[in-house]
């Protein structure tokens, strides 16, 4: 009982005597992290956007002439059976011809009608959150190789720069992510540093006098622990409080879950707590 009322007023201390101190490292830590959840929302709020553009893709199969009504049937089957694949839609001569009208708003084979040049197709949707290049060009190479298939068309272009876009995000976020994490450890450990300074001569005589490193260094531990913690929550209450008073209406805000920001939160208290560690560890030497 002795070690745990001493543990609590030296913890009491640190911050009675440091208060600035104290107060510069849990804001310095809030601001950082607070920066880290926004780009953690941007990514899942992009994800999210980029899903729903990707949802809308659709891959166009022109087919041969040759091909009969069986055939068809039994080609729409097969394609069906692909994995990713959603619907198999057939687009005939005649619906190909009234589609490329109303697009561009006039009739241009008027007069062609025993010759309509137009290919017959089908017209494929894919699968919710399975869709991605690689898995489009392997359903690409599987499709030229079936009888009856003469050309494929879909967007590989477009997906291309997006796919790129979000890699390059990927990688942004994740430099980020440690850069603040850095950031946040050195500033948190400066502080404590700053804190047992004062107090430098008293530690070395109570490891002389026989006490424990893990008991002089505990307070600073704990401190850390509860610095990083405070900070990771007041961060999200920052964002939670924000969320409540801007709304967007035409992008809808991703937010992680609330068990992703519980352990975002232990993480932050665990890193707060190394941070302790860092900044105590050279006065333990004796």
């Amino acid at each position: 009982m002795t070690r745990f009322i001493y543990i609590i007023r030296e913890l009491l201390r640190n911050l009675y005597r440091n208060p600035g101190t104290a107060l510069g490292s849990l804001l310095s830590m809030t601001l950082l992290l607070l920066l880290l959840d926004l780009f953690w929302i941007a990514a899942g709020t992009s994800e999210k956007f980029y899903e729903g553009l990707v949802a809308d893709l659709t891959m166009e199969i022109y087919l041969s002439e040759s091909l009969s009504d069986t055939d068809l049937i039994d080609l729409s089957h097969e394609i069906e059976q692909l994995a990713i694949v959603n619907t198999v839609r057939y687009i005939s001569k005649e619906e190909a011809r009234r589609l490329l009208a109303s697009q561009i708003g006039t009739d241009l084979l008027i007069g062609y009608d025993s010759l309509n040049p137009l290919p017959q197709s089908f017209l494929l949707t894919f699968k919710p959150g399975r869709l991605s290049l690689t898995e489009l060009i392997a359903v690409e190479e599987q499709l030229l190789t079936m009888t009856g298939v003469d050309e494929t068309e879909y967007s590989r272009e477009w997906l291309e720069k997006v796919e790129r876009t979000k890699g390059i995000i990927l990688k942004v976020g994740l430099g980020l992510g440690l850069i603040i994490m850095l950031a946040a450890l050195i500033s948190l450990t400066n502080g404590i540093r700053v804190m047992t300074r004062a107090r430098a001569v008293g530690f070395r005589q109570m490891l002389l006098q026989g006490a424990s490193r893990s008991f002089v260094a505990l307070p600073f531990l704990i401190e850390g622990f509860l610095m990083g913690g405070l900070s990771a929550t007041f961060s999200w209450l920052v964002i939670l409080y924000g969320s409540e008073k801007i709304t967007f209406s035409r992008i809808s805000i991703v937010y992680p879950t609330r068990y992703d920001i519980i352990d975002f939160c232990i993480v932050c208290a665990v890193l707060g707590l190394i941070s302790g560690y860092l900044g105590i560890r050279k006065l333990l030497k004796v």
